[in-house]
C-alpha cells in the first residue's frame, strides 16, 4: 500500500535514524511512503491560542495533500503528531479556525479535516497488523525492553486518541510482537522536562533520570521511544544508565534489515 508521508525537521538532521529505519522496514512491510511535496515545519509545538492561525497552515497544507492522495497521513515524529493531529481536529471541529485556516490558504476545495492522521506505531498494528510484523520477524529481540512514551502521544488524550494515557499499550504490544519482553515501570509515561531544558537544566536532568532508573529497576535492558526530543534528553541527562533508541531501530533489526 502506498501512504503519504510528513517527515518533519528533526528527521532531516538529528533524527534521520528515525526516519532511516522507518522506511527499510516500511519497505519490508509492503508500505511506500510517499513524501508529501513541498512539505514544511510543522510548527514544533500546537498554539493553543484560537486567534494563532499562521502556525498552523504548514500542517492543513500537508493534511489536505494528503486528502487528495489517499486519505491518510503518516507520522512517525511525536511532536510532529501532536500538532497536525490536534491541528486537523481544529479543523474538523472549530469552524472559525476553519473558515479562517482556508482563507489563508486559498485552495481548490476547502479543506475540513477529511484526512486521516496515522502515528507510525497505529499503522504498524492497525494497518500492517502486529501478527503480520511477527511473522516477517527473522531475529526475535530476546531481551527486556523498555516502553517510553512521554507526553506528545498521549495528551491531550480527547484530540490524540492514541491509547490509554494512564495505561497505555501499544509500544508494549510492538515489543511484543518483535519477539522482546515488555518491561512496564511507573515512569513510561511522564515527562522527561525537555521543555524547561532552557530555563532549568537540572530539572530536566532530574525528570530523565528518575525514568530511566525507573525502568533499569524493573528489569528493562534498553529503553525505545519515538520522539527525537525524548530520545536526545534521556540520552544526554541518564544514557549511562540504560541504552535509548529509536522504536524503528528495533524493529529494523528484528527483521534483519540493519544490524
Amino acid at each position: 500500500m502506498k501512504i503519504s508521508y510528513y517527515p518533519g525537521c528533526t528527521l532531516r538532521t538529528k533524527a534521520k535514524e528515525l526516519d532511516d529505519t522507518a522506511r527499510l522496514c516500511a519497505k519490508v512491510l509492503g508500505v511506500e511512503m510517499e513524501e508529501v511535496e513541498n512539505w514544511q515545519c510543522c510548527g514544533g509545538v500546537y498554539k493553543t491560542a484560537t486567534d494563532e492561525i499562521a502556525t498552523k497552515l504548514s500542517a492543513v497544507r500537508a493534511l489536505d495533500y494528503a486528502k487528495h492522495h489517499g486519505g491518510k497521513l503518516l507520522t512517525l515524529c511525536s511532536a510532529c503528531h501532536n500538532v497536525i493531529k490536534r491541528t486537523n481536529a481544529d479543523m474538523k471541529a472549530d469552524g472559525d479556525i476553519c473558515m479562517r485556516a482556508n482563507n489563508y490558504l486559498k485552495l481548490d476545495e476547502p479543506y475540513k479535516g477529511e484526512t486521516e492522521v496515522l502515528h507510525y506505531l497505529e499503522l504498524l498494528k492497525n494497518v500492517v497488523g502486529f501478527d503480520a510484523i511477527k511473522k516477517a520477524v527473522v531475529k526475535p529481540l530476546n531481551r527486556k525492553i523498555g516502553a517510553y512514551y512521554g507526553c506528545l502521544l498521549l495528551r491531550p488524550s480527547a484530540a490524540m486518541a492514541f491509547d490509554n494515557p494512564e495505561n497505555p499499550t501499544i509500544i508494549e504490544d510492538f515489543i511484543r510482537a518483535i519477539g522482546g519482553t515488555p518491561v512496564v515501570y511507573p515512569f513510561r509515561n511522564e515527562c522527561c522536562g525537555a521543555y524547561v531544558s532552557l530555563k532549568n537544566g537540572e530539572l530536566p536532568k532530574e525528570k530523565s533520570r528518575k525514568v530511566l532508573t525507573s525502568a533499569k529497576e524493573k528489569g528493562a535492558e534498553e529503553v525505545i521511544t519515538a520522539c527525537p526530543l525524548c530520545l536526545y534528553n534521556l540520552q544526554v541527562n541518564g544514557g549511562e544508565i540504560l541504552p535509548v533508541k529509536y522504536f524503528t531501530e528495533l524493529l529494523a533489526e528484528a527483521l534483519g534489515v540493519k544490524e
